[in-house]
């Protein structure tokens, strides 16, 4: 979410949330730095080290694989880059931004051709200069490092199907429920995912972000939305 507000006040940031225009874009530019993990147990301190050198932090929970403006509080951002109120963005590394490298380079390409630079802290790289030129030399290591960020996600996946695969070799590990069973409410509620979507349910979350941020299937998340 966004976090921090350090020298617009109150006023401003009612503005950029609402969509006011009584602000001067000009004079409300600002710096942003933008965080992601992927569940609302992880937290997000390493990303935030340099935060006061900012005057806006977003942060969303949610997994990389969603593309970054189709998330809850990147399509926040989303709203103020439209709005020219941002005047540069920074990502801790580029796997924060997305783990698909067409999501990296289009969400590159939108702040690119409206002159905001992308500065991704821990691998030093800039996606624009100072004259609001494209750096090419950066621009060939992010895609690299996009290709290799969509290869761990890959990799992640297919570790996660085989220990499926293996599990399913010992029926004591890997049982199920049986079908036409009904599960126990209070044994359902209890799933970690589930407890987090509950909890994001009561917090005013809609159904489909809830389903985005705990990576659960939305009919899911109607089913723990009867449960309140």
């Amino acid at each position: 979410m966004i976090k921090y507000l350090q020298i617009c006040g109150v006023r401003g940031f009612a503005a950029i949330v609402l969509g006011c225009n009584t602000i001067n874009p000009k004079i409300m530019s600002k710096s942003i730095l933008y965080t992601r993990v992927s569940t609302l147990d992880q937290r997000t301190d390493r990303q935030r080290v340099t935060e006061n050198d900012f005057s806006l932090v977003v942060e969303d929970y949610c997994s990389g694989s969603i593309p970054i403006f189709e998330r809850p509080e990147g399509s926040k951002l989303k709203k103020m880059i439209d709005r020219n109120l941002v005047s540069s963005i920074s990502v801790w590394q580029i796997d924060r931004c997305g783990r698909d490298l067409r999501d990296i380079i289009n969400f590159i390409y939108y702040t690119s051709e409206r002159k905001i630079p992308v500065t991704f802290l821990s691998q030093g790289l800039s996606t624009l200069d100072k004259d609001g030129k494209e750096n090419p030399i950066s621009k060939m290591i992010i895609s690299i490092l996009g290709v290799v960020s969509e290869m761990t996600r890959a990799q992640i996946l297919e570790n996660q199907r085989q220990g499926i695969e293996l599990a399913k070799l010992d029926p004591n590990k890997y049982m199920g429920r049986k079908p036409g069973s009904v599960e126990d409410p209070i044994k359902f509620l209890s799933k970690k995912k589930n407890r987090q979507a509950l909890d994001l349910l009561k917090n005013g979350y809609k159904n489909v972000e809830v389903a985005k941020i705990v990576g659960l299937h939305p009919n899911t998340i109607t089913k723990i939305k009867r449960h309140l």
